[in-house]
């Protein structure tokens, strides 16, 4: 038998249960924690960037001063 492609009963998943306080407006623990753990991967990414551009000038100083020797 052939599955329905117009009964969408199920699609998209369930919805999350909403504690008492979430109901009346209050802003979920869930939400806090997404939050720092946004920042703590913010901050993972600021540190990665600085020690790549740390090391690329590191490498890049030796080539250049071998290039300025060989060139005059």
């Amino acid at each position: 038998m052939a599955k329905s492609r117009n009964n969408l009963l199920g699609v998209g998943g369930q919805r999350k249960k909403l504690s008492r306080a979430e109901q009346q407006g209050a802003g979920s623990a869930r939400g806090a924690d997404r939050k720092a753990a946004e920042d703590k991967k913010q901050e993972l990414v600021r540190k990665m960037r600085e020690r790549a551009e740390a090391q690329a000038a590191t490498t890049a100083e030796p080539a250049a001063d071998q290039d300025s020797p060989a060139q005059s």
